[in-house]
């Protein structure tokens, strides 16, 4: 099967920090999730172009104060990120580390839909590559400074005596130094691939390092440095695959403004032995990929939701299409979710969500439900029974970053309203209402970094505007791209509830 004329972004979602690894006929990418639960997510293809969930590699990770949201306690813009995803000798291999903890996670397999067993390599290694080499392991890591660490053969730590020492280092960078390693020994000689930014101003680049032994000393520099035309971001950071046929690609990632940071193909052609990203270090105007199962009909990575999950078939069927606690996979909860709190009901199709804190921020609210947004926009709509409220609550969906908007139903003094606010706690506009039962909708516009959300709900089977658009902005607060919330949180009492329904997921025309 030939793709030519890709549109770009490959995934028009906040999928970063991306790395791809190829077994036999399929691909595999993992990409960082940060704080959300489950985490850790793989996605599967089988040529390169298309993508849909195969799996989370954990449900939860230390459920520490940060992650379960006790209290003033987030783990936002930190948690999992950047993992290194290897196959060797039969077993998945899984490392990243998680900020918030200080540790690096190590996680492997024989079935990578199947369980996945956890370990910890001993030290912290930013943004680490694994590399075996015959009967040795390595993992290549760091900031600015990449070092090169020689593991035990259990992969618990350094092997004392073994081989440490500083590869490679862009010290002295004013904006971003080396980081983001992935390592590669492609026909006896080892890569170093790494992002980082121009020292005279900001915009993130492709680089490259070879060497012909891991003693000896690594040359190269920067391989790609262009944004397609897009706001000047630059595009860089990810693995490199090969394909049957003997092609090679690059996954990286482009910065799209609040929407967040979504992957690009780039194609890899090797000079000499040393790789060349693009056609003149430019991304061209058409990549041609020889793809497998050429009829194979992939599941879109979103989509709505009635909540009337239908178990079936094998077990990892089941996993595959409610990974997410018994939800479908789509779905990702902001922190390890407090299920206590939750209850399914598939029959009347409806999740219920009950408060146990009080919050001054919706930010601390537990177990809400999340969905990517689409890039160039999308819509969310839900309707939500606020009929279990107590006074002093707030229910409905929002766009949930660190400077987030949001459309709601609250009730104050045993009345209702439809509530539009924002981080700043201010409420630009509250309109009574005679049901405890409303729908509410949120739009988002990312074209060229608009970055605006719009906030909406029905009367008479009419959509109408509440509120102000209010701007979103990617921040390092979170650290993530802007998803759909579900959410409800207290600020007066505990024990309120929402009843969420029919979840709408609306494509931009």
């Amino acid at each position: 099967m030939d793709r030519g004329s890709q549109y770009y972004p490959l995934i028009p979602m906040d999928y970063p920090d991306p790395d791809v690894i190829r077994v036999e006929d399929t691909y595999y990418m993992v990409t960082t999730t940060m704080h959300f639960m489950p985490g850790c997510e793989i996605l599967r293809s089988y040529d390169l172009v298309n993508w849909e969930h195969l799996t989370y590699v954990y449900d939860v990770l230390d459920c520490t104060p940060k992650q379960t949201l006790q209290g003033e306690e987030n783990a936002y813009g930190k948690g999992m990120w950047a993992a290194s995803l290897r196959y060797h000798q039969g077993l998945f291999y899984l490392c990243f580390v998680a900020n918030d903890t200080g540790k690096t996670y190590l996680f492997r397999t024989d079935d990578i839909e199947g369980v996945w067993i956890r370990s910890e390599i001993k030290g912290f290694y930013h943004d680490a590559s694994l590399l075996f080499d015959g009967d040795k392991v390595f993992i290549a890591y760091g900031n600015k400074n990449i070092y090169l660490t020689e593991l035990n053969s259990d992969l618990s730590g350094p092997l004392e005596g073994g081989l440490h020492r500083l590869l490679v280092s862009d010290e002295g960078n004013p904006n971003l130094g080396y980081e983001g390693t992935h390592f590669y020994k492609i026909n006896d000689k080892y890569y170093l691939f790494f992002i980082h930014s121009k020292r005279e101003e900001w915009r993130r680049v492709e680089a490259c390092y070879m060497s012909d032994s891991l003693q000896g000393e690594f040359t190269g520099g920067d391989v790609f440095d262009d944004d397609n035309g897009y706001c000047y971001q630059g595009i860089a950071q990810g693995g490199i695959v090969d394909t049957p046929e003997g092609n090679w690609f690059s996954i990286l990632f482009q910065d799209y403004g609040a929407v967040g940071r979504i992957p690009v193909l780039v194609p890899v052609t090797w000079k000499d032995g040393f790789p060349e990203f693009g056609v003149k270090g430019k991304l061209p105007t058409e990549i041609v990929v020889h793809g497998m199962k050429q009829d194979y009909q992939y599941t879109p990575l979103y989509e709505n939701d009635d909540f009337r999950n239908v178990w079936q078939g094998n077990m990892k069927e089941n996993r595959r299409k409610y990974g997410c606690f018994g939800l479908k996979s789509r779905w990702q909860f902001n922190h390890i979710p407090d299920l206590s709190l939750i209850t399914m009901d598939s029959n009347e199709g409806k999740i219920t969500v009950r408060t146990d804190k009080l919050c001054e921020s919706l930010t601390q609210a537990k177990n809400i439900l999340t969905q990517r947004m689409k890039y160039p926009g999308c819509a969310g709509e839900i309707t939500v029974d606020a009929s279990g409220l107590e006074n002093g609550d707030y229910a409905g969906i929002c766009a949930l970053q660190a400077d987030f908007g949001m459309v709601a139903i609250t009730k104050k003094d045993n009345d209702y309203f439809i509530v539009m606010g924002n981080r700043d706690k201010q409420e630009y506009e509250m309109v009574p209402v005679q049901s405890n039962v409303v729908e509410l909708r949120l739009e988002v516009d990312f074209t060229n970094m608009t970055d605006v959300s719009t906030y909406y709900y029905k009367k008479d089977s009419e959509w109408i505007r509440v509120g102000i658009d209010h701007k979103l902005k990617f921040d390092l607060a979170h650290f993530v791209g802007c998803r759909f919330g579900l959410f409800v949180y207290s600020t007066k009492k505990t024990g309120g509830s929402a009843d969420f329904m029919e979840f709408h997921y609306v494509e931009k025309d």
